[in-house]
């Protein structure tokens, strides 16, 4: 396909904006891929988010919530997440105080819960416990949280399934 035929970076960018919500980052990515000169992709961006068709508090808010929504991360993984998809520290900040509770203990004590459940540790109390906090940890859940959950030893058994 020629230049003359291609879409304009513009129109691709609308077009990949209308299959889902898009950071700023990966639509740049996207278009630069595609081949498009980054004055054109500079610009793209700015009158997408002009338009606020492109705004990166409002794909973190629909990704945080997404990931919430699943269970089982704590803030530490969420903020990770956004920054590598290019999200400013404080829009990753305000978005999660929007969502995340500040207290995680809630959302740990259940991840801690699910992941004994499904644990093998061949009745090892010691070993269920580094496999918890491993988890927790790969989840992003405080070190304070995590702590907290292993001595409340609530999670090693669940008489409810929950």
């Amino acid at each position: 396909m020629s230049a003359a035929e291609r879409p304009s970076a513009y129109d691709q960018a609308v077009k990949l904006l209308a299959r889902r919500t898009h950071f700023r980052r990966e639509i740049a990515t996207k278009l630069a891929s595609r081949g498009y000169p980054r004055g054109e992709i500079d610009e793209t961006l700015d009158r997408l988010a002009a338009r606020r068709y492109l705004d990166d508090a409002e794909a973190a808010r629909q990704f945080v919530g997404g990931r919430l929504a699943k269970g089982g991360y704590g803030r530490i993984r969420l903020g990770a997440e956004l920054a590598a998809r290019g999200v400013d520290r404080a829009t990753a900040d305000a978005v999660l105080d929007e969502l995340v509770a500040e207290d995680e203990l809630e959302e740990a004590r259940a991840e801690a819960r699910r992941h004994a459940r499904r644990s093998s540790a061949g009745g090892d109390l010691a070993k269920l416990a580094q496999k918890v906090a491993r988890r927790l940890e790969r989840r992003g859940f405080s070190p304070r949280a995590i702590a907290t959950v292993l001595s409340e030893r609530g999670w090693e058994s669940d008489p409810e399934g929950a």
